[in-house]
């Protein structure tokens, strides 16, 4: 919103009047999906998300399994005996809660190792496209523009100058 704001500062100030401006617009998340390092990242985390999937579904169905036998024996156990699976099985659904939030956090820190360096290959290819081509902003496409000429898109261009580079 910042950035924003200081852009409509500076066209509203007149600081760019003297100079053509020429603004493009990239639509980051579709350019970084798009590129075979993106796709690369993408079926990694996929299989990674879904190995961590099958084990928490499997956790899961223990816990549920526990906790269908707790409820089936306990007319039959003392008091003490009730207490002490009541908080085995308690005790189990914290773990089961920790595995849950360490595999969340695990998939986000996994994502952002493999998308951190594309992002910046991708700024860098930015960056090159907007000298070359006499840009004096790129900004990214997102939910803050709430209009933009198709023409000011240059996401394909961005795309195609990234698998160019090595």
């Amino acid at each position: 919103m910042k950035k924003m704001m200081i852009f409509a500062a500076l066209i509203f100030s007149g600081a760019f009047a003297s100079a053509e401006v020429k603004v493009g617009l990239v639509d980051m998340q579709k350019a970084v999906q798009a590129t075979s390092a993106g796709k690369k990242a993408k079926t990694e985390l996929e299989g990674d998300f879904e190995k961590k999937k099958k084990e928490l579904q499997k956790k899961e169905a223990d816990l549920k399994k526990m906790g269908e036998d707790l409820e089936k024996k306990k007319s039959v156990m003392s008091e003490e005996a009730l207490q002490k699976k009541q908080a085995e099985f308690q005790e189990e659904m914290m773990k089961y809660r920790d595995v849950v939030s360490k595999s969340q956090m695990d998939i986000q820190k996994k994502e952002r190792d493999l998308t951190q360096p594309i992002l910046e290959k991708m700024r860098k290819v930015i960056e090159k496209i907007a000298k070359e081509k006499g840009y004096s902003m790129i900004l990214e496409n997102s939910a803050m523009v709430l209009f933009s000429d198709k023409g000011l898109d240059i996401t394909d261009d961005v795309i195609k100058a990234f698998e160019k580079e090595k």
